[in-house]
């Protein structure tokens, strides 16, 4: 069983900055790609950005490019996701998961966290 927690959301100003963590654990976490989504009011969940426990190659969605950064601290099996050029359409309930990195790609995962808020301002 693998369980993923997030934080680190909350209120911040157009332009503003703010990191995101997701704690993981399971004895097979390992195994997983972890990624990061976001669901805006009224709107279907959507891919973040993904990265791999092992290597490098982090993936994202074209809307974040440039402005977020997923990375991931394995000896405290935490995934950060630093968000920076904050937009009032960034805003949504972020959530933290454990998948294949494929199918994350897609909008898919095994294990989801419960998800924490972003809220932007104008």
């Amino acid at each position: 069983q693998v369980q993923v927690v997030e934080s680190g959301g909350g209120l911040v100003q157009a332009g503003g900055s703010l990191r995101l963590s997701c704690a993981a654990s399971g004895r097979t976490i390992v195994s997983y790609a972890m990624g990061w989504f976001r669901q805006a009011p009224g709107k279907e969940r959507e891919f973040v950005a993904s990265i791999p426990w092992g290597g490098t190659s982090t993936y994202y969605a074209d809307s974040v490019k440039g402005r977020f950064t997923i990375s991931r601290d394995n000896a405290k099996n935490t995934v950060y996701l630093q968000m920076n050029s904050l937009q009032p359409d960034d805003t949504a309930l972020y959530y933290c998961a454990a998948g294949d990195r494929i199918s994350m790609r897609a909008g898919h995962a095994e294990y989801w966290g419960q998800g924490t808020q972003v809220t932007v301002s104008s």
